[in-house]
Order: C-alpha cells, then structure tokens, then sequence
C-alpha cells in the first residue's frame, strides 16, 4: 500500500505566533502521518489472521481514525497559513462566491465570524471548523472533539482551526485562546480557503 507522504508548507512570519511554535507545530504533524503510515502496516500485518487479531485489528481501526485526522486537519490549518502575500487584516474578497456564500448561510461575514470564534472558545480540546456540505450545497460550521469525534459526513472541510494548547499555550499561555483566534484570522490566507471551497463545489 502506498505510503501517506507528509507535506512541506512556506509558513512565513505571522502576527502573534511565532516561528517556534510553527516549528514545533510542524514537528506534531509530521508523527501523525508517521503514525498513519506505521497503523496501516501493522493492520495490513495482523490481517493475515483476521480471526486470531479481530479485537487488535479493531482498536487500530479506532487509531487510525485519529492519526488520520489529525494529518488531514494539520495540513488544512497549515495550508491556510501558508504563501500569504495580502496584508494580515485582510477579509475574504467581496464579491465571490466564497463571500456570497458565507452571507447567504450566515447572514453576513460578520455574523459568521462571531459564530465561528464562539464555536473556537468551546471549553476542551480540538478543532472549529467550516465545511461545505455538498448534498445540499451549503456552509456549516461545528466542532471537533480531539480531531476524529465530530466530523460532519459527507462534508467537505475547507477552514479549521486548532485549538489544541500546543497550537497557542508557548505564545499566549493557558488564558490567551481568544488572543490567539484574533492572530489567528489576522494571518489567514483566504485565497486558500477560498479556493479550497471552489474545489468542493468541483
């Protein structure tokens, strides 16, 4: 089976958080694709005995789950922070269908984000996200506990935020989450997200 490679990122200087928690961050990510890969390998070892490995092949299935999130979610945030050339107050760009699509789901852009930083501030670790659902062609957004406890099927993730406390504590410490999700927005590429949901639409 082929492998799951892990992905470089140009992370340039942000607002707020700094190039060693990114570092640090990136060195995160990297485990849970070495930890994707090293869980496919072993259920594809105990499967040569399904019958004598069934509640082995089980909780690695259960792990896998988790690794596997945890990669995909990390190369969505990272992706989003990366190759920013616009000013680090910049908002989506009016007039496209990202931004009309954001004020048809949410009533306005505003109102969204206040939603969405809300749902950021959910007490717990794990992740804000937005998605676009494609079965009835709208934006949702949520939470997701951990990294695999919540994820909505059959959506397509466009913008997640990490809340885990490695992503902010070593910049902000354990009371500046809200500090972090302003920063947080201030260094978003939106072209990457706004292209991310004109790839759902696909």
């Amino acid at each position: 089976m082929e492998k799951f490679e892990e992905k470089k990122f140009n992370v340039g200087k942000l607002v707020g958080i700094s190039e060693k928690t990114i570092e640090e961050h990136l060195k995160l990510y990297s485990g849970y694709v070495k930890n994707a890969n090293t869980v496919t390998e072993k259920i594809i070892e105990l499967s040569a005995d399904q019958e004598k490995n069934a509640y082995l092949i089980g909780e690695l299935f259960r792990r896998f789950s988790f690794e596997y999130n945890g990669m995909r979610n990390h190369e969505l945030y990272f992706d989003s922070l990366s190759d920013k050339k616009d000013s680090p107050f910049s908002v989506p760009k009016k007039g496209n269908p990202f931004f009309d699509a954001i004020e048809k789901d949410f009533g306005s852009y505003d109102g969204w984000l206040t939603q969405f930083k809300t749902i950021a501030l959910t007490r717990g670790i794990g992740w804000a996200m937005l998605w676009y659902d494609k079965k009835d062609d709208k934006l949702l957004a949520s939470w997701v506990d951990e990294q695999h406890l919540g994820q909505l099927s059959g959506c397509v993730p466009l913008l997640g935020l990490d809340m885990w406390e490695h992503s902010y504590v070593a910049d902000y410490q354990p009371s500046g989450k809200k500090a972090y999700i302003e920063d947080f927005f201030k260094n978003l590429n939106w072209q990457k997200i706004e292209q991310n949901y004109k790839n759902a639409m696909e």
